[in-house]
């Protein structure tokens, strides 16, 4: 604690950082069951529950013959892989700690920090769910054919990386509009339910309707990740360049927030919360 601090080289510098958020992810990760182990089999029974409930509500109505030709459970998987991770890692940015946050008393502590461990953590989780669940459904129920694996994974991180940087943007706004904050990321969480495009097929939906659902970044990501996914379906409605130069943005702009933020935090601002 006493210690007096030494001068140390750009490598070691970046390896102290890497460390620091390795063991900050790890919190993260930790943070919602105090086994590791538990954190990761809730957020996979989640995912499970929600591929059922999907599963179910498709049979029920009749919808199975407009989807994709191909294995039904991996269309309705390619939309709630997708929509999961972007909802988790944006609720995990916002609710990472601000520059009010007992943690920054720390010295090595500071929120970029903060942000890279719940964005890496965040995804360990996704990743590894969707990994066990696809390995669990392919050796116990029927094998899966995925036309680009690479392609496909790439959506996934592209989905990972928009939620992020919209969690950013709404992270340096928070401590000057907590309220505000958390009513607009439940509001963009929910409608995502619906203006993600998970439920049906980019291509078969009408000109009119476009509008609703082509500003979301995710609507992209999901409708891409299904034309890697499929042979028979090549996305008309959709493009992978719209989210990613978008996610580039709004991560500049709310790193660039977030550094202002930072710069007038006040204690006394964790109390508005």
């Amino acid at each position: 604690m006493f210690q007096p601090s030494a001068p140390k080289t750009r490598l070691e510098s970046a390896l102290y950082i890497l460390e620091l958020i390795y063991h900050n992810s790890v919190r993260a990760i930790r943070k919602t069951h105090g086994n590791a182990a538990m954190s990761i089999l809730m957020n996979m029974l989640q995912t499970i529950i929600f591929v059922l409930a999907f599963y179910l509500l498709f049979s029920i109505l009749g919808l199975r013959g407009a989807a994709l030709r191909g294995d039904f459970m991996v269309y309705i998987m390619t939309g709630i892989f997708l929509y999961m991770t972007h909802v988790k890692t944006l609720s995990a940015v916002v609710g990472s700690e601000g520059p009010a946050s007992p943690m920054m008393q720390h010295a090595p502590m500071n929120t970029a920090i903060s942000i890279a461990s719940a964005m890496i953590s965040s995804l360990y989780i996704q990743v590894l769910s969707l990994v066990v669940i696809l390995f669990v459904y392919h050796a116990a129920i029927t094998p899966i054919s995925i036309q680009d694996p690479v392609g496909s994974l790439a959506m996934v991180l592209l989905s990972w990386f928009t939620g992020a940087a919209i969690g950013v943007v709404l992270l340096a706004a928070k401590p000057w509009f907590p309220t505000v904050v958390n009513i607009v990321s439940t509001i963009y969480q929910r409608a995502n339910m619906i203006a993600s495009g998970k439920m049906f097929v980019a291509n078969q939906l009408p000109g009119f309707m476009l509008p609703f659902f082509v500003w979301n970044p995710l609507f992209h990501a999901i409708d891409q990740c299904r034309g890697y996914a499929f042979v028979d379906y090549n996305p008309h409605k959709s493009n992978w360049e719209y989210p990613l130069v978008l996610g580039i943005v709004l991560f500049m702009v709310g790193l660039m927030a977030e550094f202002y933020t930072r710069k007038h935090a006040s204690a006394s601002w964790s109390a508005r919360r």
